[in-house]
């Protein structure tokens, strides 16, 4: 069984230049992030993917009295993952956000979607297949994948920041950097 994951946080098209709420130079981590899951492939290590998935009338939309423009609204070309990524065929997809009245940034809110439902939390997930370690990068180093690795640890696992795989908003500048220090001060290995 694998004691490694690979989580990859909400690599989606509209966190990419060009997207609705496009993190500056987002798309730069697709090469980064692509060595780090053929070398997990490569090693039959887990790989998973996190992913917002909004109704069209979500509580974090501007229209709603959220921070937010809409974004990754399911069934919309942003919602999907960005193309020049390629993952595994099997590769475990674990959406959050998808209630209209709840707002949810950590992957670890997410629930494993497969043939139309959406059945298991992440870190039950990840014990489930014997994971104690995980590696996290993608977008946005202090939104959803701060969120992550926080809640990585306080889950107990044994968390790696993939730090030239992660990008960030920065709607105060810094804040990107004050989250890599967070996440670290925290207990989380900047790689």
């Amino acid at each position: 069984m694998p004691q490694k994951a690979l989580i990859i946080v909400d690599l989606q098209n509209d966190f990419c230049p060009g997207g609705a709420l496009a993190v500056t130079n987002g798309d730069q981590v697709v090469p980064v992030i692509q060595d780090w899951v053929n070398r997990f492939h490569h090693d039959h290590q887990l790989i998973v993917t996190t992913q917002d998935a909004h109704p069209s009338n979500h509580v974090s939309f501007q229209a709603q009295g959220g921070p937010w423009p809409p974004h990754c609204v399911v069934g919309t070309p942003g919602f999907r993952l960005h193309p020049d990524l390629w993952l595994p065929a099997d590769t475990p997809q674990f959406h959050k956000g998808f209630r209209e009245d709840q707002d949810a940034y950590s992957g670890f809110e997410g629930l494993l979607s497969e043939g139309g439902q959406r059945t298991l939390l992440l870190a039950d997930f990840l014990r489930q297949n014997g994971v104690t370690e995980v590696y996290v990068a993608g977008l946005a180093t202090d939104y959803c994948v701060r969120a992550t690795v926080l809640d990585a640890l306080k889950e107990g696992f044994k968390t790696w920041v993939i730090a030239d795989g992660v990008k960030g908003v920065d709607v105060n500048p810094g804040d990107s950097d004050r989250a890599l220090v967070e996440m670290a001060r925290r207990g989380a290995e900047l790689i």
